[in-house]
């Protein structure tokens, strides 16, 4: 267990850290609450022990700012306990409504203090379980089953974000729709399974050609999602256009060079996409409009011959 501990007075520190370090824990010492704020999330400690009168910040300002910081992360909770040599009701409460879990005299009995850090040992063992087994719960509410691409739902909670945060700077913002070109043919031809093989090599493609994207640094935070059957979409905040000409070129060529076969498929006789491609200069205006405007190229690309990009009108 790692312990940061909060507290200005050496004296306590020194007796407090070889205690605790006797007991085998990791300590790591902040000397007032402005420090212990921010090295917080540096430091990511399985319980603070927290002093409530200190120079520059207080120990209940430096709780509340710490819970501040939790709130913003999912399943973020880490035991405070508040230290004190005047036990008195009004300090309780005021610790507990600062977001503090518990309260201890600095001069805390050694038998009284081992249990209480036993005790937050298995609490920390426990939150890490927790926080592991929901990480899991969520990864398999976020991503499509078959494809293990980002779903629909997910995707518009991401995109959401980032249009609201972009609006305010006027930073680009870009978006592909790409189909598998007829699709229900190779369903219908190949049966479902291979049809389910289809769809997972495809969005991989997709996948791995728009992180090779970000890694290149042409794109900048670009991901891959199932937007629903055979059809998916790629999001790209941010970019320019040579970006996304490069990054649609590139998932056609990856896609075409699977060499899936497709006899349906007219002309080509692999697997193709087509794709659609829509971008706005500065974020503004409704968010909808550019997926219906991505949309109809898609249509547009398709009624060209398929296998082929339109980005533009």
């Amino acid at each position: 267990m790692k312990i940061m501990l909060v507290e200005d007075a050496r004296s306590v520190v020194l007796v407090m850290t070889s205690r605790l370090k006797s007991y085998g824990y990791d300590v790591v010492h902040a000397e007032n609450g402005q420090v212990a704020v921010n090295r917080f999330a540096e430091t990511s400690p399985d319980l603070v022990l927290m002093d409530i009168e200190m120079p520059v910040m207080n120990g209940f300002e430096a709780a509340n700012r710490i819970r501040a910081l939790e709130a913003q992360q999912r399943w973020a909770w880490t035991p405070i306990i508040f230290l004190t040599s005047s036990d008195t009701v009004e300090n309780l409460v005021t610790a507990i409504e600062a977001g503090g879990d518990d309260f201890m005299s600095k001069f805390v009995p050694e038998p009284v203090l081992h249990a209480k850090m036993k005790a937050m040992g298995r609490i920390a063992n426990l939150r890490q379980s927790l926080s592991i087994a929901n990480q899991k719960l969520q990864s398999l509410a976020d991503h499509d089953g078959l494809t293990g691409l980002v779903n629909r739902r997910s995707m518009d909670t991401q995109v959401d974000l980032i249009w609201f945060e972009s609006a305010p700077r006027g930073l680009p913002f870009a978006l592909l729709m790409i189909d598998i070109d007829n699709f229900k043919r190779y369903n219908d031809h190949y049966g479902h399974q291979m049809g389910d093989d289809c769809l997972r090599k495809v969005a991989k493609a997709i996948e791995e050609a728009t992180t090779q994207g970000n890694k290149l640094g042409t794109t900048s935070g670009a991901f891959a999602a199932r937007y629903g059957g055979e059809e998916f979409a790629v999001i790209i905040p941010g970019a320019d256009p040579q970006a996304v000409e490069a990054l649609s070129t590139s998932i056609l060529e990856s896609v075409r060079q699977l060499a899936i076969a497709h006899e349906r498929n007219d002309a080509w006789g692999v697997a193709t996409v087509s794709i659609g491609g829509a971008r706005v200069e500065k974020v503004n205006g409704e968010l909808a409009e550019v997926f219906r405007t991505a949309d109809q190229r898609l249509y547009a690309a398709k009624s060209q011959g398929r296998n082929g990009v339109v980005s533009a009108g």
